[in-house]
């Protein structure tokens, strides 16, 4: 675990907030912050230290982002922004600096479609700010329901915390995805995650670990010592690039799905009606050969 007291804080004038997107479901990134003290080992994001200049271990530094304030915020209409794709917006420091909810405040009126993105229940504090927004998504990642792996591999808030979070903003009336991400094979039960959330979410996302970079040494490591048993299924997947577990994975939630009249749709735009009144199960393998063989089904 992080100590916090310990982490490098700097505070930064940037230009503007507004990060024009390669996601394929929003036009714009909103990162408040550079760094994340959430610290998540398996995290794509620490790529960013390339082009950052820190020196600090990915979880020990933050940067406070400070921007001119957003001039006629209506002119972005009907534009998808999502806060959180290389941060999280709502990490430990945001219930100080409040850049996050700046923007929100900032972009009142405008018309975007917001996306927010996180593994925090702090987000709950800007409910009066994010329901002002047409149709808006809040979106928590968990892969887990089991509080000591999920220590192991973040320095994140409870997944307890997270769950009671989902529902009260679906009680609110707006809508909620459980991104379960990423899913490790042999430890993450998808089932158990979505029979605990399925009452208060509209839209389940699975996305399979996807090791690369610096931390694939470190998660298969760490598979090696406490999970001795799974590695030879670890170097399977990783070292030996076999797929057969995702596509047993695809099969069994498919048939989950059907038994519960769920929709299961692969790689499909993340956000269209739900006509069912149950929550839509959007698998994201991106395993071509996945993609591929279920779009055929």
């Amino acid at each position: 675990m992080i100590d916090l007291k310990n982490v490098v804080i700097k505070e930064k004038k940037v230009d503007t907030i507004l990060t024009k997107s390669n996601l394929p479901i929003a036009g714009y990134s909103i990162n408040p912050y550079v760094g994340c003290p959430f610290a998540c080992r398996y995290c794509y994001a620490t790529f960013m230290k390339r082009f950052t200049n820190h020196k600090e271990d990915w979880g020990m530094f933050l940067d406070v982002k400070y921007w001119n304030k957003i001039n006629n915020p209506q002119k972005y209409k009907g534009k998808t922004m999502i806060i959180g794709s290389v941060t999280d917006g709502y990490n430990y420091f945001e219930a100080k600096y409040k850049r996050t909810r700046t923007f929100l405040e900032e972009m009142q009126g405008s018309g975007i479609n917001l996306i927010v993105t996180t593994k925090s229940n702090l987000v709950t504090r800007d409910i009066d700010l994010i329901k002002n927004y047409p149709n808006p998504l809040v979106s928590w990642s968990m892969n887990i329901l089991d509080e000591r792996f999920k220590k192991d591999m973040e320095n994140t808030p409870t997944i307890k915390s997270r769950i009671e979070a989902m529902k009260q903003i679906h009680d609110e009336g707006i809508r909620t995805t459980c991104f379960i991400s990423p899913i490790f094979p042999g430890i993450t039960d998808v089932f158990s995650i979505i029979e605990e959330i399925k009452d208060f979410c509209d839209y389940i996302w699975l996305e399979n670990l996807n090791l690369r970079g610096s931390f694939k040494g470190t998660i298969m490591n760490y598979i090696k010592e406490k999970y001795p048993a799974l590695y030879p299924l670890y170097d399977e997947i990783y070292n030996k690039k076999n797929i057969s577990y995702w596509e047993m994975l695809d099969k069994q939630v498919e048939e989950y799905a059907n038994k519960n009249r769920y929709m299961y749709v692969i790689d499909e735009e993340p956000f269209f009606k739900n006509p069912t009144g149950k929550p839509i199960i959007i698998n994201y393998f991106y395993h071509e050969k996945i993609r591929q063989s279920s779009k055929k089904r």
